[in-house]
């Protein structure tokens, strides 16, 4: 049976425009590891003539003749043509834009990062190869792949060798939840939006991590056969990510998410939290995971005068790290030994991850509000720090609008339902914004469970939006 192929309507339509052109095309697609950029590739390949390049996974012992060596395996198998000399990238290049010089032909190199860090001359090489003779072909499509984002940045998009020559440049995101809903067919109507919440809120909207779920399994048993299990997909998943794309500094990035995944810091109290001053090592650092897709930079902004802030927190916007840094890691020797794990405050875990899962889907908040990017003048999470005149305030998600407007979106996640205990909680934060003589201010609950009549007869909340609301718009 074939594999269904799900979302990614719009980035396949953006790729199906390049079929129209009268050009060749080079193009970039990134993002983080299991997104599901060789699978996009592939379904818009299907009616076309495509050779696909591997990169060898940067073992420590790689060379650049052992990448050079691959790719002249993976051509010869491609071309049907043996005795290939793999000395040179220049010469491999050659031989390959030889035989496609006329009719369609989609050129795939995957994981480019990992087959050219290696050797200087890579991308030089392979910038006078397109120039010369790849692009003389006008039907020629050739997309440049890979997860390491932040490679992928410095050395192609912003390089000056390929100044002006990508066609498109594609970073895919995780999947919206209305997506991700699909990922239980023909369940997807039968199970609960709090049952599927704690999946997501585990594995968030990656593809490669929702084909793994088993639509007639509660999300206890998902989550068990998923990270607590030693043969089990996410409990090696870790490992994977960090030494694949991080090589020999993956320790350091590993500090920079463990303290993340316990709250949103700003540059500072991460240097601090590694003993690192703040400047350019850590900068550097923070950039490729924001780039790489695993953090967020949240800016918060001056309301009353609706300009950006130079002050920014960081934020783990990875829901898998997240939980396996507080829940799979520390459980490892259980695991290892087959024993069951329970983890011990499930509930306030999963309340960071339910609002790190909302986070990731504010398009389809702003929906639910009815409100446009015209209408928006900034949305993010919102913070403001304490001084002597005012106490800090910290908002979950907060969007202000050009109508002197401010959506103040509180998000619950329970196992049980909200009561008005919420209310003094909202109260306390529209005190502290000291905004509201400006300001129209609607409070807006998002929550998963369900909230008490008293709460929603109370009529503080100008919406309340169940999590399931989202699953389907």
């Amino acid at each position: 049976m074939e594999e269904r192929f799900l979302g990614r309507e719009r980035e396949l339509e953006i790729l199906k425009r390049l079929l129209t052109k009268k050009s060749a095309s080079l193009v970039v697609i990134k993002g983080r590891r299991r997104i599901g950029k060789s699978r996009l590739i592939e379904e818009f390949g299907k009616s076309l003539k495509t050779y696909t390049f591997v990169g060898l996974p940067p073992e420590k012992k790689m060379t650049a003749q052992m990448q050079r060596t691959e790719f002249s395996r993976q051509i010869e198998r491609e071309l049907q043509i043996p005795g290939l000399q793999a000395k040179d990238w220049g010469d491999l290049f050659w031989h390959l834009s030889h035989h496609v010089q006329q009719g369609r032909v989609l050129i795939v190199f995957d994981e480019i990062n990992w087959m050219g860090s290696k050797d200087p001359t890579f991308l030089g090489k392979l910038k006078t190869a397109w120039d010369q003779s790849f692009k003389k072909n006008p039907e020629l499509i050739m997309i440049l792949c890979g997860s390491m984002s932040s490679w992928i940045e410095r050395n192609i998009i912003n390089s000056t060798g390929f100044l002006g020559r990508t066609s498109l440049n594609l970073t895919l995101q995780e999947l919206p939840l209305s997506v991700c809903n699909l990922f239980w067919h023909p369940r997807e109507n039968l199970v609960s939006s709090y049952e599927k919440c704690k999946i997501l809120s585990v594995i968030g909207g990656v593809p490669k991590y929702l084909e793994e779920i088993h639509p007639e399994w509660t999300a206890e048993e998902n989550i068990k056969t998923l990270c607590f299990e030693k043969e089990s997909f996410l409990f090696k998943e870790f490992t994977h990510i960090f030494s694949d794309l991080f090589s020999k500094r993956s320790n350091t990035y590993k500090q920079i998410i463990e303290r993340l995944a316990e709250g949103p810091a700003d540059q500072q109290d991460i240097g601090k939290a590694l003993n690192m001053k703040k400047g350019g090592t850590i900068g550097s650092y923070l950039e490729d995971l924001v780039i790489t897709g695993y953090v967020s930079q949240d800016y918060t902004w001056n309301l009353m005068t609706a300009t950006p802030s130079k002050f920014s927190r960081y934020r783990l916007k990875d829901n898998y790290l997240r939980f396996y840094l507080k829940v799979i890691e520390p459980n490892t020797h259980k695991i290892l030994e087959d024993e069951t794990v329970k983890p011990l405050g499930w509930d306030a875990i999963m309340g960071l991850q339910f609002e790190n899962l909302v986070l990731n889907n504010r398009s389809a908040i702003k929906k639910r509000l009815s409100l446009t990017s015209d209408d928006i003048l900034f949305d993010n999470p919102f913070f403001k720090n304490p001084s002597k005149q005012h106490k800090g305030c910290q908002i979950d998600y907060l969007i202000q609008t050009k109508y002197n407007s401010l959506h103040l979106c509180e998000i619950k996640f329970s196992k049980g339902k909200i009561g008005m205990d919420v209310v003094k909680e909202v109260q306390e934060k529209i005190l502290r914004l000291g905004s509201e003589k400006k300001f129209s201010i609607w409070p807006v609950l998002i929550h998963v469970n369900g909230v008490t009549d008293e709460l929603q007869n109370s009529g503080f909340f100008s919406r309340i939006i169940d999590f399931g609301e989202l699953l389907v718009f």
